[in-house]
């Protein structure tokens, strides 16, 4: 009889209960109809090669490469992420600790008086020992400790591809934050270049006005043309004085610690060649926020068999020994010694309301959880179509502002020979700088936003988070809350 109830034990120790997991199916289509949409729109805009995983290195840009190592070495939220990670293993490590036996040792020392009585003449002071130990193991029956292990390790999984998900989003924070140092610093440098064409202008139009050959409504025409350059300036500065703060958070540094090669950039930072997207079928595959979405529903399946296993008995095998004496000599000696051993068999049952009601719960946490994954996907998808478009649309306009720049050019050269000959007046060539005035600065901001949208590109396929270096506090930092 012994034999069959361990047998049958042993049986159903194999056993676990709840769903086994099965990874979600993802649309058919996933991440094709983008790379094709941008193809067709302009053929020179993508190529269909895979992006490296460091797509910065693109670039050729030296400063640009060392920023995003540091801010993937130092960031704040990357240690955030790390430590979460962390956290997440400890958790695992703990789940399969229920593995083994749980023992508990105990050892107590007292010093006892004794009242009169029972033999004694009169009070009575001893000294006792008492040493234990006890070991119990819980039969894992119906596989509650395996679901447990399970859904520990998914999160273990979830919390290491949201640290590579901070990753993709760090590097490309940082490569926006460069990109809008050097856009504003070459907007600032066209701004100059117009301040000081402005004033050319108006200096030739304040001698033509004391020679009499123009109005002072020409001067006046000419200053504002110029106040209108100048006072961009400014705005500009303060762009780019916030994109350089923000450079200097990303990288874990105090925002008035600025990064010198950073702020001495003045030329836009953009690839002048087709970008590198592959044929996209792999894109859910790069995306550290997809993986995390189904290794949480991993993690939420294998609660419900967690839940589950509540429902039926859990057998604790235990046993304990224990010895007292009034001497630690005694403590050995079969008189003060004592023990159990049995198992202890426990099951709430009839009354299983409260524990249907968490599989249910459980189970409904899987759900919110698929939904979540299907968010996910389809978000993913969503920001690599936006990517795209955007960044070919912009393409297209790039290049019309700039046809419209090199026109207003030479509109306004022309106009300044006609009115230096005297074949026009002052009102056309007033007309001709403030044309070219706009074409270049809409020229300028334009590359910018092409820099940002090649930047959104590559952060929405995914790459940045391979081969990265675990984060750690700053040096200094750290040398300085020692102190």
């Amino acid at each position: 009889m012994k034999t069959r109830v361990l047998l049958c034990c042993l049986a159903l120790a194999g056993c676990a209960v709840g769903p086994d997991y099965q990874a979600p199916s993802v649309p058919s289509a996933a991440g094709t109809g983008a790379a094709g949409l941008a193809m067709a729109l302009d053929p020179q805009a993508v190529r269909n090669e895979p992006a490296p995983d460091r797509w910065w290195s693109l670039y050729h840009d030296p400063v640009l490469e060392r920023l995003v190592a540091d801010a993937l070495a130092h960031n704040p939220d990357l240690r955030t992420a790390a430590a979460n990670l962390t956290r997440a293993r400890a958790a695992l490590s703990e789940r399969r600790a229920d593995r083994l036996p749980s023992t508990q040792t105990s050892v107590a020392a007292t010093r006892e008086r004794l009242a009169a009585g029972q033999g004694r003449a009169g009070p009575e002071e001893i000294s006792l020992y008492r040493a234990g130990f006890d070991v119990a193991y819980e039969a894992d029956l119906f596989g509650g400790v395996s679901r447990a292990i399970e859904a520990a390790r998914a999160d273990a999984d979830a919390a290491k591809a949201e640290l590579d998900a901070a990753r993709v989003s760090i590097a490309a924070e940082t490569a926006n934050a460069y990109a809008a140092a050097c856009g504003a610093g070459f907007r600032a440098k066209v701004a100059a270049e117009t301040v000081a064409l402005q004033t050319r202008t108006l200096d030739l139009m304040r001698t033509l006005d004391t020679a009499g050959r123009s109005g002072r409504r020409d001067v006046d025409r000419a200053d504002v043309l110029l106040a209108q350059s100048q006072a961009v300036v400014p705005t500009i500065e303060a762009e780019r004085r916030s994109a350089l703060f923000a450079l200097a958070t990303l990288t874990g540094r105090p925002p008035q610690d600025i990064d010198g090669e950073a702020q001495a950039c003045i030329e836009p930072l953009f690839l002048d060649a087709p970008l590198p997207v592959g044929d996209s079928a792999g894109l859910l595959a790069r995306r550290p926020d997809v993986r995390a979405a189904e290794r949480r529903l991993h993690a939420q399946t294998a609660r419900i068999g967690v839940a589950t296993a509540a429902l039926y008995p859990s057998v604790v095998f235990g046993g304990s020994v224990s010895s007292s004496g009034r001497g630690s000599g005694e403590l050995l000696k079969s008189p003060g010694l004592a023990f159990s051993v049995g198992p202890l068999v426990s099951w709430n049952f009839p009354n299983q309301a409260a524990a249907r009601a968490q599989v249910r719960q459980a189970s409904a946490g899987a759900d919110a959880a698929l939904a979540q994954f299907d968010g996910v996907v389809l978000n993913a998808l969503r920001e690599t179509e936006d990517a795209l478009s955007r960044y070919v649309a912009l393409r297209e306009r790039a290049g019309l502002l700039r046809r419209a720049e090199e026109s207003s050019t030479r509109a306004a050269e022309l106009s300044r020979m006609r009115f230096s000959s005297g074949a026009d007046g002052a009102l056309p060539l007033l007309e001709a700088e403030r044309d070219r005035v706009q074409a270049r600065a809409a020229l300028a901001q334009v590359v910018q936003d092409l820099s940002e949208a090649e930047i959104g590109v590559f952060k929405s396929l995914g790459g940045g988070w391979r081969e990265a270096p675990e984060p750690r506090r700053l040096a200094a930092q750290a040398a300085g809350a020692e102190h």
